[in-house]
């Protein structure tokens, strides 16, 4: 087994932000990199693909690095946009509702906070998704 890769320091920090200030959420080591999790559904998760491991997610990324990702899930008429629209955006094959998203130099970070929020509301119970505050469409 290769050495547990994390992200860049700087870029689990930006992610880290907007994850715990949301209700419940807890922060741990993934198998790779590190996660976000409300009770046991995770809704972000950060790693980096370097020398093409993991190879799973080196394959949907088409690099082998260095590359750091941020894993999220989506619905709706989003989930199906995100995963067709291309780079930054990736479509893992593992998990339909699932999309990745490659943290470059260019990254939106208020973009990167809504997704993160939506997938948090996604995963999280309607009471503790009631909570928090989202923009209007």
């Amino acid at each position: 087994m290769r050495p547990h890769q994390d992200a860049p320091d700087e870029l689990a920090a930006r992610v880290r932000a907007v994850c715990l200030g949301l209700p419940e959420v807890h922060e741990e080591p993934a198998w790779v990199g590190t996660r976000w999790r409300i009770r046991t559904r995770t809704f972000a998760h950060i790693l980096t693909v370097e020398s093409g491991w993991p190879p799973a997610y080196a394959r949907i990324a088409g690099t082998d690095g260095p590359v750091c990702l941020l894993m999220f899930r989506s619905s709706g008429p989003e989930l199906d946009a995100l995963r067709n629209l291309g780079r930054p955006f990736l479509a893992p094959v593992w998990r339909g509702d699932e999309v990745g998203m490659v943290l470059g130099d260019d990254v939106d970070w208020q973009e990167v906070g809504e997704l993160v929020t939506d997938s948090y509301c996604i995963q999280a119970p309607k009471r503790l998704s009631a909570l928090v505050q989202r923009p209007q469409a």
